[in-house]
């Protein structure tokens, strides 16, 4: 068995990435420290450059949630092709914090989170795509987007 590479399995997946974020403050949208990749909250930007909005649970539902988590990991996946030429740079995802802006009665963020968690898992693998995870409710996010993620990644030895 030999796993199709990212850069393959993206094209095979036909998905359109949005253009790669700029930083909203002072921040960097990737910074790589030795073999790790850490990558800033991200935000579920579509390809028009407008943003997926609304508070899982009052505006939205957790199914338009699940959306809004795999558009932010297209999103992750843009910087990191912006930031290391390509996705086959990327070894594994390590870490996960995925924030669901949500109602206070909402309680399946993980569910939620799934979206940006069953991309990585198809486009790197399901050892290599799945990482540690933390899924958690905000009371708000900026600009009423509905999840923000940020996560880390090992590279390839260079």
């Amino acid at each position: 068995y030999h796993a199709m590479s990212p850069e393959a399995k993206l094209k095979q997946l036909n998905l359109e990435l949005p253009p790669a974020p700029k930083p909203a403050g002072v921040y960097k949208p990737l910074l790589v420290v030795g073999n790790m990749a850490y990558v800033s909250g991200h935000g579920p930007l579509k390809p028009d450059g407008s943003l997926l909005k609304g508070r899982v649970g009052q505006d939205v539902d957790q199914q338009a949630g699940y959306a809004a988590a795999r558009q932010t990991g297209l999103a992750v996946v843009a910087t990191l092709r912006a930031g290391l030429g390509s996705l086959d740079r990327v070894q594994r995802l390590v870490k996960t914090l995925g924030m669901v802006n949500a109602a206070a009665d909402f309680e399946n963020h993980p569910a939620v989170i799934n979206g940006f968690s069953d991309l990585f898992a198809e486009l790197l693998g399901p050892d290599n795509g799945v990482g540690a995870r933390s899924a958690v409710g905000m009371g708000s996010l900026p600009m009423n987007i509905t999840v923000e993620v940020e996560a880390q990644f090992e590279l390839k030895p260079e």
